[in-house]
């Protein structure tokens, strides 16, 4: 009897190539699961309506526009925190997971799939913030310069709450838990992230928000985006790492890699509730009190135009509105060289929305960093104001039948003055006393002087042209009472017409 030895057949191993190769199969699977469910088809369509219906004005600030990019984002993420959660947790509901023991991928790169499942959603975030970006900046009158890190805050929120969704699954297994992490997300945004507040805690949330929309400069805002940014990529990582480590991958290189990325947070972290720096502070300062050393001027049609570099192309814009209001005055008025200078309180950055004082200097008009809608017939009534009483100082004070005058002059030449008149009046009215607004202190309308600049809104913008061009000087006269102004530009005299002046 006789043995026959045969070579024992080798064995059979699944190559790392081809393991990383079903990952990303299952990663596509899931992606276009995730993307198709739901809540996460209704946050998007919500989104794409916000872009739409929103619009940044007529003339964009785009160190502004990039972060008008983030909050919206939000509602992307909650919904996709919600279906990575449902997805990770769809064999347990369904009693497949005994199943995935006979498949090549274990539990932790089944984690990972699904972590990488959550890209393509933050990707077409991005393109949204994009898009939206995109649309404010080719607007003719867009200035300014958007910030790279502050729009991708929007897409990382959505990745970073994607990846929480699989992080909590893998440590509770309850559909109940994803739901109840939203609602601590939105508790945690209310309890520590404060619009305006300095606090370096803030600045541990995804999104950021400042009390104020008042633009400054881009050099000087000072928000410490790369280093957000930075903070919310590291916070990805450790979310992936950490549901990879929970799910069986106790591998050097993962627990590696979340060393790594925790560094990578923490560094983030850090920098980014440095403060403001002390050159900044004084930058600050130097703008508010003396613009004039960071400006660059422009002449238009005898009038200069003093601006911030990002705003010095607006200059023209300015110089239209200065044009018209002139066209309609009398005297010296019409060829009055006016000094248009741009002004800003920087002094508390972004959370700051501090008034301007008026200047005393003889024939110059201030004009803020925000441009287009209600902006604009505020300045107009500013130059106005200074071609009727020569400086902003003097007319803060005015009381008397020359508001007439000025208001004629910011809103007879508009192509809808009635509804100029609405915009540039701080209760949107058109009868009864009210505040003008102007981008230094206010002016005030008494109820007679509105029912006078009313009537005569609503004449031939010529008649009254010509009218006013004739009684200049007495139109202009600080003594001059309302009534008598109705009396020459041929309106009917209003009860309570001199009510200011008594």
């Amino acid at each position: 009897m006789s043995a026959v030895l045969q070579a024992a057949p080798p064995a059979v191993t699944t190559e790392p190539r081809r393991t990383w190769a079903a990952v990303f199969a299952l990663a596509r699977f899931e992606a276009g699961k995730l993307l198709l469910r739901v809540p996460v088809l209704l946050a998007f369509a919500g989104y794409i309506a916000w872009i739409v219906y929103r619009d940044g004005g007529d003339a964009p600030v785009l160190q502004n526009t990039d972060r008008a990019t983030q909050t919206a984002p939000l509602l992307v993420a909650l919904a996709v925190l919600l279906s990575a959660n449902l997805a990770v947790l769809r064999s347990r509901r369904r009693d497949t997971e005994r199943h995935f023991a006979v498949l090549v991928l274990q539990p932790w790169q089944r984690t990972a799939a699904h972590a990488l499942s959550v890209v393509p959603a933050a990707a077409l975030t991005a393109l949204c913030v994009g898009a939206q970006f995109t649309w404010e900046a080719l607007k003719p009158d867009a200035v300014g310069h958007g910030s790279p890190a502050e729009l991708l805050v929007g897409p990382l929120t959505v990745l970073l709450f994607g990846v929480i969704g699989v992080l909590v699954a893998r440590l509770v297994a309850s559909v109940v838990a994803a739901p109840l992490m939203g609602v601590f997300v939105l508790f945690f945004f209310v309890l520590v992230a404060v619009p305006g507040d300095d606090a370096g805690t803030r600045w541990l949330t995804p999104v950021v928000g400042e009390a104020s929309n008042t633009p400054l400069p881009s050099d000087l805002i000072g928000r410490p985006a790369a280093w957000h940014a930075l903070y919310l990529a590291g916070l990805v990582l450790c979310a992936v790492l950490l549901a990879m480590l929970v799910s069986g991958g106790r591998t050097r290189t993962v627990a590696g890699a979340l060393a790594a990325s925790l560094a990578l947070t923490l560094t983030g972290a850090i920098e980014q509730t440095e403060g403001i720096s002390p050159e900044l502070t004084a930058a600050r300062e130097r703008v508010s009190v003396t613009p004039e050393k960071d400006q660059t001027c422009v002449r238009h049609d005898g009038s200069d135009y003093c601006a911030f570099s990002e705003w010095v192309p607006q200059s023209a814009t300015w110089a239209d509105v200065v044009d018209h209001v002139r066209s309609l005055a009398g005297g010296s008025a019409q060829q009055q060289q006016l000094l248009v200078r741009q002004r800003v309180d920087a002094r508390y950055g972004l959370s700051g929305d501090a008034a301007l004082d008026p200047s005393a200097t003889p024939h110059q008009v201030t004009v803020g960093t925000a441009w287009g809608g209600n902006r604009v017939p505020e300045f107009s009534a500013a130059v106005a104001s200074v071609l009727v009483t020569g400086s902003e100082k003097a007319a803060g004070g005015m009381c008397d039948g020359r508001m007439v005058t000025v208001m004629w002059l910011a809103l007879g030449w508009a192509d809808d003055p009635m509804q100029s008149l609405r915009d540039v009046r701080l209760d949107d009215s058109v009868t009864g006393s009210a505040i003008v607004l102007s981008p230094t202190d206010p002016l005030s309308m008494t109820s007679g002087q509105t029912d006078v600049v009313r009537k005569l809104l609503e004449q031939p913008r010529d008649t009254v042209t010509a009218k006013v061009k004739a009684d200049w000087a007495e139109l202009t006269s600080p003594k001059v009472r309302t009534s008598r102004v109705a009396e020459l530009l041929g309106v009917e005299v209003p009860k309570d017409a001199d009510a200011c002046e008594e």
